[in-house]
């Protein structure tokens, strides 16, 4: 249960969702959490839940966008915490909008948050795992959470799907760059997760549709990744580097 205990873990996109039931998760593991996101004040709530119950954490205002941010970010969560041990790539924009609609601005956006920002955490993350020793010691886990959008169309979702595919490419291509590195580079394909974010749209009648139309007519729940992730941020994933693991219920069947 505390195979992650002392480990510095730096989550994008931690203010809600995903990021931030992963930091919960991670917390309780006994990792040591630098949380990052462009709402500060949602940051800081939830780093004073993580040190109530005795857990440790920082919040760090970051907008992934801009990619020449991310490097400081990740310094002053080592300088706080300790050497990098594992960077999740969560932050996400949904890049919703027909190709005859969507603005050149929207799409811009989409890949920067998406595609861009991931790419360039990685990058950064790598250049401390490597000045650290940490990958040297073989400790060193990266994991981009992409989407089962990045595996197959879905309607509406071009530009989003695209920017997906691309995580789930450079995933790979990052991992067998850095393999002789012994940085693990991994990503996690989530299907449709019921969140704060989404969970007005599911309940209408449009979503329940949507719902409907699912192999198993249901949604997953956030907890649906737990395993994955605690295991491509320790110890068993010292051999496993360059996959892409896809959770999503048989959603894409």
């Amino acid at each position: 249960m505390n195979e992650l205990a002392g480990k510095t873990i730096a989550i994008t996109g931690a203010s809600s969702g995903l990021g931030q039931h992963f930091a919960r998760l991670l917390a309780n593991r006994g990792a040591k959490l630098a949380l990052m996101a462009r709402r500060t004040d949602r940051l800081d709530a939830e780093v004073d839940a993580i040190r109530a119950t005795g857990g440790q954490a920082m919040a760090i205002a970051l907008d992934v966008s801009n990619a020449e941010a991310i490097g400081p970010a990740l310094d002053r969560a080592e300088a706080e915490l300790g050497p990098l041990n594992v960077m999740i790539n969560n932050a996400g924009v949904g890049g919703e909008g027909l190709a005859l609609d969507i603005t050149p601005e929207q799409f811009d956006q989409t890949f920067a948050v998406n595609t861009r920002a991931v790419y360039f955490g990685a990058r950064e993350a790598a250049k401390r795992m490597l000045a650290s020793g940490i990958a040297e010691a073989g400790e060193a886990r990266i994991i981009n959470i992409a989407s089962i959008a990045g595996l197959t169309v879905l309607p509406g979702l071009t530009a989003y799907c695209a920017s997906k595919a691309a995580v789930i490419s450079m995933t790979k291509g990052l991992a067998r760059e850095w393999a002789r590195q012994h940085i693990a580079v991994n990503a996690i394909c989530p299907g449709y997760i019921e969140t704060e974010i989404n969970a007005h749209w599911f309940a209408t009648d449009g979503g329940k549709k949507a719902i409907s139309r699912l192999p198993r007519k249901r949604l997953m729940d956030i907890t649906a990744l737990d395993d994955a992730l605690l295991m491509l941020a320790g110890p068993a994933a010292g051999s496993i580097t360059g996959t892409a693991i896809t959770i999503d219920d048989g959603q894409v069947l």
